[in-house]
């Protein structure tokens, strides 16, 4: 059930590896990468939005083993094809198969262009086994045989069978090994809650009965176990003979809602009447839609061994062990429930502080329930703070250590985690925890409600008045000067969703002011006011000297006020200096003739406009070292070390290749 090793433990280590399972979010790929996970680590599971795949998260899938790929994309297949190499292909990723996926697009480029693309990287040596679909015989749908004819009833079948032919096609032309294996009504654990069979057994569990369609609805019922078994035996006893045919996957037996009941009544004691009607027949519902397995039974040895009584007892079981009702429907509802939040904090002279905001993460991330990744980047601190992130590495496989090669900032030390954070979102921090953890929850919360980034605004701040000061001062007349809104006293503490973290590591700019830079990504914004504290350990890095350097670098990154400000006072002093000559003219010959000559006049007037020129020179070399600095494409890091729990890469080879797998 939930960790019992899968009673094919033969079959799954006789597979070819590594092994690929595409639409392993979906129901039975869920299904088939987890028995196969449970016995080999080689099987990796590859979804095209890691962030709504429940079923993983559920699952608690190593990130290592979830990889991204948009079968849409013939270069993201092909990426990971050479990367990972893979030997077994098990295809379920598929669209259109429920009401609610009406795209009709996206129905033939899923199931028709993302089955070619896959295709088209396979080798002789790879099996491929596919999920078709009974859909495909359409109205042909009262037992049919493989060879009958298909007569497809909706553009999801017409896909299906276009697939079908595909994979025909690459065995006979390029000889390809594959199987198509077209799936009757799968029904078990992981499946939508939504749907029927989930639905009975989650009302049979409380012995009442859901609403029914018409009772002579006919299915032909295949226990999601039967049905892994049946892609395990086509991946290993494939042949020159049998590749390129479709298979059935059924029982054999028609079933039909009023059976079902019977049966469900029967196994659960369920003493309440069927209320016949009581939801309306689906347009696809059929009284005659089951098949003939004997195909396959013959060629391959499959045959569905669990009868519907058991496989419905055993589901029923799963629920209650899983605690349905608590974690799967919730996590149905709100794919981004139950996500991974990575909180990157920026150190430097903080290994005293860094024990404390690792206990008091753990604690947050721990009430809320959540997933967490920790990832501390050292900065080429001076102490012993690797030792430090070292030694919490290695008792917490969820803890990620980076090391620089210089100190490079605070900001790059961000971005230095950001490019290989896994989370659904990540929290910035400071390593000397004047951001406080456990303002998390508060962010947390405005994530929930759909916002992209959750800032910290800090309305008060635990410091000297006269420091206090002269940062609200300096806020209200950036935010003035700014060409961007760039929230007032919000600083880099913040919650960042993954579509906006890889938005901000792909801006190509080498030197990042990310408060601003965030604003200027736009997307869905809010704040939320806290207390910033002092420093709990040592003293500050910033100076008076370090201050202002942000000052001109947050107003020089996302301000042209200098410039225009020189350009108006251009204007000014040159009108001023017009109105000067007028009037210097007219008092020397009209209205004060004995007005003495001296040099007093023109001393300030040089010094004024020198002083003004020099002024205006500045502001025009900061923005040409900007652009100096930019057009050099100096990397914003460089890493020395990283360490993911108790593993640690330290060439240059393992840390490029551990960034490039990680970065989604």
């Amino acid at each position: 059930m939930l960790d019992q090793l899968p009673v094919f433990r033969d079959k799954i280590e006789s597979l070819k590896g590594p092994v690929f399972v595409f639409g392993a979010s979906g129901f039975i790929g869920a299904n088939l990468f987890n028995e196969i996970f449970k016995i080999r680590k080689d099987c990796y599971a590859l979804t095209h939005d890691a962030t709504k795949a429940w079923r993983l998260k559920l699952l608690n899938v190593p990130f290592e083993n979830i990889v991204h790929c948009d079968i849409l994309s013939n270069n993201s297949v092909q990426e990971v094809f050479e990367k990972y190499k893979p030997q077994t292909i098990f295809n379920l990723a598929a669209y259109g198969a429920y009401s609610k996926q009406n795209n009709v697009n996206l129905t033939y480029e899923t199931n028709v262009i993302g089955t070619v693309n896959i295709l088209q990287n396979c080798t002789t040596e790879m099996v491929y086994i596919h999920a078709g679909s009974s859909s495909e015989y359409g109205f042909n749908c009262t037992s049919p045989k493989e060879t009958d004819r298909v007569e497809p009833n909706s553009h999801y079948a017409v896909s299906k069978v276009s697939a079908a032919y595909l994979l025909e096609y690459y065995a006979k032309v390029f000889n390809l090994k594959t199987l198509n294996l077209r799936l009757y009504s799968i029904y078990g654990y992981w499946e939508e809650p939504d749907r029927l069979i989930p639905k009975l057994i989650e009302n049979a569990r409380k012995k009442q009965l859901p609403s029914l369609v018409s009772p002579d609805i006919s299915r032909d019922f295949v226990f999601i176990e039967d049905c892994v078994e049946a892609f395990l035996d086509a991946a290993l006893k494939i042949s020159k003979e049998t590749s390129g045919k479709s298979y059935n996957i059924a029982t054999g037996r028609k079933t039909t809602m009023g059976d079902l009941v019977d049966t469900s009544r029967r196994t659960f004691n369920i003493t309440q009447e069927p209320q016949w009607g009581s939801m309306s027949n689906r347009k696809w519902d059929l009284a005659e839609w089951f098949g003939d397995p004997s195909a396959f039974e013959t060629d391959f040895g499959w045959k569905a061994r669990t009868p519907l009584e058991t496989g419905l007892s055993k589901y029923s079981d799963w629920q209650a062990q899983i605690k349905y009702e608590d974690r799967v429907i919730p996590a149905f509802e709100n794919p981004k429930l139950n996500p991974i939040i990575t909180a990157i904090i920026a150190c430097y002279k903080d290994a005293q502080a860094i024990p404390f905001m690792y206990e008091r993460l753990v604690k947050t991330f721990n009430d809320l329930k959540v997933r967490y990744e920790i990832i501390f980047v050292n900065d080429n601190s001076p102490d012993n703070q690797e030792e430090v992130i070292s030694k919490i590495c290695d008792k917490d496989p969820n803890v990620v250590g980076i090391s620089h090669s210089r100190n490079f900032g605070s900001q790059s030390a961000f971005l230095s985690g950001m490019e290989i954070a896994t989370g659904d979102c990540v929290v910035l921090m400071d390593g000397d925890l004047q951001d406080p953890p456990e303002i998390i929850p508060a962010f947390y919360e405005k994530w929930m409600e759909g916002f992209d980034v959750v800032y910290g605004v800090r309305v008060q701040r635990e410091m000297k008045p006269h420091i206090h000061f002269f940062y609200k001062s300096f806020y209200k007349v950036f935010q003035g000067l700014s060409y961007i809104a760039i929230p007032r006293d919000a600083g880099d503490f913040s919650m960042i969703d993954r579509k906006v973290v890889k938005e901000l590591v792909d801006l190509p700019e080498t030197e990042q002011f990310l408060r601003g830079l965030r604003a200027w990504v736009g997307f869905k914004q809010t704040g939320v006011p806290y207390v910033r504290p002092e420093r709990m350990f040592g003293v500050s890095t910033n100076n008076w000297t370090k201050n202002i350097w942000w000052a001109k670098k947050a107003i020089f990154s996302f301000s042209f006020a200098p410039l225009e400000l020189m350009s108006y006072a251009g204007f000014a002093l040159t009108g001023l200096s017009i109105l000067g000559i007028i009037w210097q003219i007219l008092a020397k010959f009209v209205f004060f003739r004995d007005t003495p000559q001296g040099i007093s006049t023109v001393i300030v007037l040089v010094v004024f406009f020198g002083g003004l020129t020099i002024l205006g020179i500045s502001f025009l070399g900061e923005y040409i070292a900007k652009i100096f600095e930019e057009t050099k494409k100096r990397p914003k890091y460089i890493r020395t070390r990283i360490r993911r729990g108790s593993k640690s890469y330290k060439t240059a080879d393992e840390i490029r290749t551990l960034v490039k797998q990680l970065r989604k």
